[in-house]
C-alpha cells in the first residue's frame, strides 16, 4: 500500500517554491561529514570504504544501514562541513535519489523515513540548491511535493511513537514551507496534538522509556512549534503542554556532564544536543520529587546518579527494552564513572540480545537469569520482554546530609521466591555513594519456592553477582589486599570502591557499546560474587571520592551548574 500511494503521489503537481526561506535546525557532525566526503560510509554499525562508488550503488549490509541512507540524516553532517566538496556530495546524492527512487520505488517510501527526509531536505534547501539550474530546482520541488502528498495519505500507518512524530513533523514542515501545500498543515496539527495527548504521559515520558528517543520526540515538537510560530500559525495546546511536560523529565535523565542516561536502547545523545533542545524549549521548570518516566535521579555536588526504578516497557514497546530494573549510572562532573554496557543494536542480533540482559547492567542478578526474560509473543517476529517484574516499588527521600532511594522488584519471586532490593544513599556533597543490595524471601510461599530452588542446587546456595560497569576512560586497579578497587578518572579524581566482605570481589574485563562505532570498546567491570543460602542476603558497598587534584579543579571550572 505504501508503494501504491508513493507512485500515485509521483504524479502530483509540483510545488513552485518556498513560502519563506528555510532555517536549518538540525545539528550535524563535522567529523562524520568529512568521513562521508572521503568515501567512508558508516551507518548502523557498519563501515564501507569506497571513494569511487556512488552512495546509492553501495550494497547495504543490513536493513538498518539502508534505512539510514534513505532517512538522509547524513545531510546534517555534510552541511556541518559546508565546503564545496561536501555540498557537491550532498547535491549529487539528493538528485541521484530523485532519479532512482523519486517515482515511488525503494525502501525510503515509508511514512517515518519520508518525514525524516523531508525535514532534512527543507532544512538544507539552500545548501542543496546552491548553483543548481532551474531544471534541477524543478525536480527538487517536484519531489518535495510528491513526498508531502504521500505523507498526507500514509502518516496514519506509521508506528505510534517516534515514527509517527517524525511523519507528522515532516508533513507540517513541508506544508508550511512549500507553496501550494498549506492544506496539509491543519490536519497534521490536529493529528500531532492527538499523539501528544496519547503518547506523552503525565510524567512527560513515552511508553518505550528510552531517554534518547524521548529527546528525539521533544526535538521534533520544538521544531514543529518554531516553524508554526514563524509562519504565523497557532500551536495546539496539547502540543505545547507536551513540551512543558517533557522538559522537566529530560532534566531528570540528564547526567552532570550533559549526556543522557543510557537505558532501554538509548544512547547519551550527540554532545550538546540535550542542552540545546532544553534551551530552545524555553521551559525552565524542574521536577524535584518522585520518578520521571520511571527513573530516579540523585544529585549531590558534582555527582549525578540515575536509576531505572520501574518496570521495563510492556508489549510491543518492549522490542528494544532492557532487563535493567534497579540498575544505575553515576557521573562525576564531566566524567562518566559507572555505566551500563549499552545497546548492541548497531553490532548485530547477538550483541543486541546480550546488551538487553540483566548481566549487562550495573545491578544485582542471579546467575544465568535475567530480572526480565526475553521471548516472542504469538504472532510476533521480534523478541519482547514477556516475563517482567510485576511489581516495582521505590521511595526517594532527602535530608540535610543524604539523598536516598529505596527500591525493590519481584522479578525473581516466581522462579526463586526472592524479592530484590536496593538502597542507594548519595551524600549532599556528591563525594560518596553508599549502597546495599539484598535478596529476601518474605512470605511463607516465597520461602517454599526458595527452598525448592536451593534443593535444586544441592543446598550450595543460589549464586548471584552485583556488577558495576566502568566507563572505558576509567583507569581501574584492584589493590593488593583484594578488598578495594581504585578508579582514576581523566579529570584527576580518584574514587575507591569497597564492600563489607560478604562477597568475592574481582575486577573483570567488559565492553562498552556506543552507536556510530564499528565495534564495542574494551572496558572493565567490578564484580561482587556471592550465594544466597538463607532467606535474607545483604551486601553493603561504598563508592567514595578519594582526592581532588588541580586537574579535577580545571574540570570543575568547565562544569555547568544544571541551569538548563
Amino acid at each position: 500500500m505504501n508503494r501504491f500511494h508513493a507512485r500515485r503521489s509521483a504524479r502530483a503537481r509540483a510545488a513552485t517554491g518556498f513560502t519563506s526561506q528555510p532555517e536549518p535546525r538540525t545539528i550535524g557532525s563535522f567529523a562524520r561529514g568529512r568521513q562521508l566526503v572521503a568515501g567512508n560510509y558508516q551507518f548502523a554499525g557498519y563501515l564501507i570504504t569506497d571513494k569511487k562508488t556512488d552512495l546509492w550503488d553501495i550494497t547495504p549490509p543490513s536493513p538498518e544501514f539502508k534505512e539510514e541512507l534513505h532517512g538522509f540524516r547524513w545531510l546534517d553532517d555534510l552541511a556541518a562541513v559546508g565546503d564545496l566538496p561536501a555540498r557537491k556530495a550532498a547535491q549529487d546524492w539528493v538528485f541521484e535519489w530523485i532519479k532512482r527512487y523519486g517515482r515511488g520505488r525503494g525502501i525510503g517510501w515509508t511514512p517515518d523515513l519520508t518525514g525524516r527526509r523531508l525535514i532534512r531536505w527543507i532544512n538544507h534547501a539552500l545548501f542543496i540548491l546552491n548553483g543548481q539550474d532551474s531544471a534541477a530546482s524543478g525536480l527538487y520541488f517536484q519531489s518535495l511535493a510528491q513526498q508531502t502528498i504521500f505523507l498526507s495519505k500514509r502518516w496514519k500507518v506509521a508506528s505510534s511513537g517516534l515514527p509517527r512524530f517524525e511523519a507528522l513533523t515532516g508533513l507540517i514542515y513541508a506544508g508550511l514551507a512549500l507553496s501550494g501545500m498549506e492544506e496539509h498543515v491543519k490536519p497534521a496539527l490536529k493529528a500531532l496534538a492527538k499523539e501528544c495527548r496519547e503518547q506523552i504521559d503525565d510524567e512527560g515520558g513515552i511508553p518505550t522509556r528510552n531517554p534518547e528517543e524521548l529527546l528525539e520526540v521533544f526535538t521534533l515538537l520544538i521544531w514543529a512549534a518554531a516553524a508554526l510560530s514563524e509562519a504565523g500559525w497557532v500551536t495546539q495546546k496539547d502540543h505545547l503542554a507536551a513540551i512543558e511536560r517533557i522538559a522537566p523529565t529530560l532534566r531528570v535523565l540528564r547526567h552532570s556532564d550533559g549526556g543522557l542516561a543510557r537505558f532501554h536502547g538509548g544512547g547519551r545523545g550527540t554532545e550538546g544536543w540535550l542542552d540545546h533542545a532544553l534551551a530552545a524549549s524555553g521551559v525552565r521548570s524542574t521536577r524535584e520529587d518522585g520518578l520521571s518516566m520511571g527513573y530516579a535521579r540523585l544529585k549531590g555536588g558534582r555527582t549525578s546518579v540515575i536509576v531505572d526504578a520501574s518496570r521495563p516497557p510492556q508489549g510491543a514497546d518492549s522490542v528494544r527494552a532492557h532487563a535493567s530494573t534497579l540498575a544505575f549510572e553515576l557521573t562525576s562532573g564531566r566524567r562518566p564513572l559507572i555505566v551500563n554496557c549499552g545497546s548492541g543494536i548497531s553490532f548485530g542480533a547477538d550483541w543486541q540480545r546480550a546488551g538487553r540482559a540483566t548481566p549487562s547492567h550495573s545491578v544485582l542478578g542471579l546467575e544465568g537469569v535475567s530480572s526480565s526474560q526475553l521471548g516472542k509473543r504469538r504472532g510476533e517476529e521480534q523478541e519482547v520482554l514477556v516475563r517482567t517484574p510485576k511489581e516495582v516499588e521505590s521511595k526517594l527521600t532527602s535530608n540535610s546530609n543524604l539523598i536516598s532511594l529505596e527500591a525493590g522488584h519481584d522479578g525473581y519471586q516466581a522462579s526463586h521466591g526472592l524479592i530484590q532490593g536496593r538502597r542507594l544513599e548519595l551524600t549532599v556533597d556528591g563525594r560518596a555513594l553508599n549502597g546495599e543490595d539484598a535478596l529476601l524471601a518474605p512470605s511463607k510461599a516465597d520461602k517454599r519456592r526458595f527452598d525448592a530452588a536451593l534443593n535444586a542446587v544441592k543446598l550450595q546456595g543460589i549464586p548471584f553477582t552485583i556488577r558495576f560497569y566502568l566507563h572505558p576512560d576509567v583507569d581501574a586497579s584492584l589493590d593488593l589486599s583484594g578488598a578495594a578497587v581504585s578508579l582514576a578518572l581523566k579529570s584527576g579524581e580518584v574514587w575507591v570502591f569497597r564492600h563489607d566482605g560478604k562477597a568475592q570481589l574481582s575486577l573483570d574485563n567488559s565492553i562498552y557499546m556506543e552507536k556510530n562505532r564499528l565495534k564495542p570498546r574494551a572496558a572493565k567491570q567490578i564484580v561482587l560474587t556471592s550465594r544466597a543460602i538463607g532467606y535474607e542476603s545483604r551486601v553493603h558497598w561504598t563508592l567514595a571520592k578519594a582526592q581532588d587534584t588541580p586537574d579535577s579543579l580545571r574540570d570543575l571550572a568547565r562544569d555547568d551548574i544544571d541551569i538548563l
